[in-house]
């Protein structure tokens, strides 16, 4: 019952801030041009500071168990190939294929995964999460970019060259917020930021009220994210594409976490491959096991892909996690990994 009670608070806080946005769009509270509005808002400002927050919030580099770093970023790149095989094959609408694709390998990391961890691990499974976010979130969204782009034509009809991916992965705000998170504190790993080790903007803590300006934008973020996709839900549009939601939902929330933390436990635990102790699978679940992204929806209107499927998963996913996180939380508990 506390397993199932810890699903439910990890996840409904999500519902019902998407619910919320649903109910100021159909009492009329809120219009669609404001929701639309908030949209670029989010992907633009918010998240990024948020990102760059999550990074520049890790303390240090040097205790990395670089193990679960490799294992994790491969498993990535794994899941998206396993994803791009299944799309190419079981989704006709090329507008719908990134957005399922990006389904299957990108989590909402950003916004539950360390909470969650934290929820599960404490403090040592929130600072494995930290680390993992700094290499996770850049390859889910550089893969996103890639996703959203390689099925859809550009404006002149013609298919993105490399060029172009290349130009969107540079200009995708979310990267930008982490890559001057990295920047930031990699200078900061060289001179120290104040007496007392507090965090701050700049190395000397003169600019401390932009990294203050910063913060509170990050922690607006997550809930206005949630607010404005529940004002773009459409339960409507639910017919129409139920299959591709049964796709992107199943593979996001049931496989990918079933096989990557099940194969770190067989190797960890069983074969001794990789080393990978109780500390590690908070994260882990955290990483894999969370429903999809909510930046996905945000990328996929921005990017002329199915905005209103990216939007169903996000809603789908998020539901059908409760009990995928409580079953991962109830199994590794019964094996003595929680």
């Amino acid at each position: 019952m506390d397993t199932l009670l810890f699903a439910l608070n990890a996840i409904l806080p999500i519902i019902l801030l998407i619910l919320l946005g649903y109910l100021l769009k159909k009492k009329g509270f809120l219009d669609e041009d404001w929701f639309k509005k908030g949209n670029k808002l989010i992907f633009r400002v918010c998240l990024p500071c948020m990102l760059f927050i999550n990074v520049y919030s890790i303390s240090s580099f040097t205790d990395i168990n670089w193990s679960v770093v490799v294992y994790s970023e491969i498993a990535i790149f794994t899941a998206f190939f396993i994803g791009l095989f299944i799309v190419k094959r079981t989704v006709p609408d090329n507008r719908q294929k990134g957005v399922i694709l990006q389904c299957v390998f990108r989590s909402n990391f950003a916004i539950i995964g360390l909470p969650l961890a934290e929820s599960l691990g404490g403090v040592e499974g929130k600072g494995i999460a930290a680390v993992l976010s700094a290499f996770s979130i850049p390859t889910f969204n550089i893969l996103a970019v890639l996703a959203l782009t390689m099925f859809v034509d550009g404006e002149d009809g013609s298919k993105a060259d490399l060029k172009d991916v290349l130009s969107k992965i540079a200009k995708n705000p979310l990267i930008i917020g982490v890559v001057c998170g990295l920047a930031v504190l990699g200078i900061r790993s060289f001179i120290p930021v104040s007496a007392d080790g507090s965090l701050v903007f700049s190395l000397s803590g003169s600019l401390k009220f932009i990294y203050d300006a910063v913060n509170n934008l990050s922690k607006v973020s997550s809930p206005l994210a949630l607010v404005i996709l529940g004002g773009l839900f459409d339960f409507a549009a639910v017919k129409g594409m139920l299959k591709e939601i049964v796709i992107g939902t199943a593979a996001r929330v049931a496989a990918v976490p079933l096989i990557v933390i099940g194969l770190a436990v067989m190797l960890s635990k069983y074969t001794g491959l990789i080393d990978f102790d109780a500390a590690v699978y908070p994260a882990m679940i955290a990483l894999f096991g969370s429903p999809v992204a909510v930046s996905s929806a945000i990328m996929a209107q921005e990017m002329d892909n199915d905005g209103i499927l990216a939007g169903q998963l996000v809603v789908w996913t998020s539901i059908a996690s409760i009990a995928t996180i409580f079953l991962a939380v109830f199994i590794l508990r019964a094996i003595g990994l929680l």
